[in-house]
């Protein structure tokens, strides 16, 4: 007869050799309420250990994103942006067509909780549109009363 704690798995089995983890901020992690807090783990890898990127064409032929240059491109022509506005467009073009709200993004792209109205992200989002053109500021849609998505034309 086997017993659940002889199915148990030590996580540092599952990590990536080098890699450390430790337990996430609290303020990090999502409450809901009437349920017990949440816990969580940050996982550290070196750099020199990741994973290489897959290789092939570029997802989107349209925004060309160059995590390690740090630059991006659109339609061929690079990009002058700040790191919150790189980290945005980063975030957006790597999960196209998914619907992101304000909150989701200042979690996962700015890396904190609820700053106020969401009025930041908006601020950002339009100066990334100014910064992308007008031929090609429709790309981020504004779905209101909830956030934004990133969508590359059809038929690119």
């Amino acid at each position: 007869m086997t017993t659940a704690a002889a199915h148990v798995l030590d996580v540092a089995d599952l990590l990536t050799p080098g890699a450390t983890w430790l337990p996430a901020p609290q303020h990090s992690l999502p409450s809901l309420p009437g349920q017990p807090p949440m816990i969580g783990y940050l996982v550290l890898v070196p750099a020199d250990r990741r994973p290489a990127p897959a290789a092939g064409p570029p997802a989107d032929p349209l925004v060309r994103i160059d995590s390690e240059r740090r630059s991006a491109e659109v339609d061929g022509r690079e990009l002058d942006l700040t790191y919150l506005e790189f980290e945005l467009l980063a975030h957006l073009v790597a999960h196209p067509h998914r619907v992101h709200s304000r909150d989701q993004l200042v979690r996962t792209v700015w890396g904190y909780g609820h700053v106020g109205d969401g009025r930041t992200v908006d601020v950002h989002v339009a100066r990334l549109r100014r910064k992308l053109g007008a031929e090609h500021r429709g790309v981020i849609e504004t779905i209101r009363r909830v956030g934004y998505k990133y969508a590359p034309p059809a038929g690119r």
